[in-house]
């Protein structure tokens, strides 16, 4: 295990211990954000396997946590302990997404981008339609978590961090592994990593059910967090457009970037709701945009040392300069 990865492993350690603390010393407003954080951590994090280290566009995000999020709800409503429903939620989507992606996973490119859209906006119309089981537009109403608002919302943090963590752990395994050096041989040339041995579909179809697995966990928590759900707000196309590019600010295919990436833009779109409540949403896409064209690696691939160099050296030069100049005065 080389520097890099040790120094990623302990800095996503002192982040966790460092939210998990927020309870304990900040308010109920404090710990909903780091729930938010921990929470796109681990939706970022798990894209961050079919489209970082595959080089999948996926936006098929928002239907994995949508399905967790009524999967686990019905199952909560047909009696089943919380933990045992979001069980059920996380195997039923990865075997979701791993039926699908047989078949989805034939398309490339801009045509696989635009159908892993399709595939959130017809999950959505299914669930929408059926009334009967689902509630149609009505939504679903969860059983909610015992306990007041201040320890549901500490149990809901840890839970969140914990799949955060299984997340990562993922990541580092798959990172260090042969799956992890196939898919980013199917990142850099797909035909090329089919001619020299490498089972290209079953990998692609591998890193598809993990981007899947812990979305669906995340909806079947956040249904039980939020104790009610509608097909609007779980299959939200904003949803499945903000996990990518939080990766892709963090640094796609890297282990920590999805971390960084998504706390960096929950904080941000958390300030601009706060101080530009009609203009945060065109303020927040402009940085993204500039973020995204001109650190296209994401903010963990920047060379900060050599930032820092070209800093000092220019300062330096400015003092030379001013003290040029005030000699030629005098």
């Amino acid at each position: 295990m080389n520097r890099q990865v040790v120094m990623s492993i302990a800095a996503v350690v002192a982040y966790t211990i460092a939210l998990a603390l927020i309870p304990q010393f900040a308010g109920n407003y404090e710990t909903r954000i780091a729930i938010s954080v921990a929470m796109f951590s681990a939706l970022a994090l798990s894209w961050n396997f079919i489209g970082g280290f595959t080089g999948y566009p996926s936006f098929s995000t928002a239907a994995f946590f949508g399905l967790g999020c009524y999967i686990g709800a019905l199952s909560q409503r047909a009696g089943l302990p919380a933990e045992a429903a979001w069980m059920i939620a996380t195997v039923g989507v990865a075997a979701f997404a791993a039926a699908l992606g047989a078949i989805i996973l034939r398309l490339k490119g801009h045509y696989f981008a635009i159908g892993s859209i399709a595939i959130v906006e017809v999950t959505r119309l299914i669930i929408s339609s059926w009334g009967s089981v689902t509630g149609g537009g009505d939504g679903l109403n969860v059983p909610l978590m015992t306990g007041t608002p201040d320890v549901v919302a500490a149990r809901i943090l840890y839970i969140m961090l914990a799949v955060m963590g299984g997340a990562f752990v993922a990541t580092v395994i798959v990172d260090r592994s042969r799956l992890g050096f196939g898919l980013r041989c199917i990142h850099q040339n797909e035909d090329a990593a089919d001619m020299v041995g490498v089972d290209t579909t079953r990998f692609k179809i591998a890193a598809f059910v993990l981007s899947a697995l812990f979305c669906g966990l995340v909806g079947a928590v956040y249904a039980s967090w939020v104790g009610y759900i509608d097909p609007t707000d779980s299959f939200s196309i904003l949803l499945t457009v903000k996990v990518p590019v939080m990766a892709l600010l963090g640094g796609a295919g890297t282990l920590a970037g999805p971390i960084v990436g998504a706390g960096v833009f929950v904080l941000l779109e958390e300030f601009f709701w706060a101080n530009f409540l009609q203009w945060n949403r065109a303020i927040l896409g402009i940085i993204i945009v500039f973020l995204i064209f001109f650190l296209p690696g994401g903010l963990l691939k920047i060379r900060y040392k050599n930032l820092l160099k070209k800093l000092s050296a220019n300062r330096s030069a400015d003092r030379s300069n001013t003290v040029s100049e005030g000699e030629a005065k005098g």
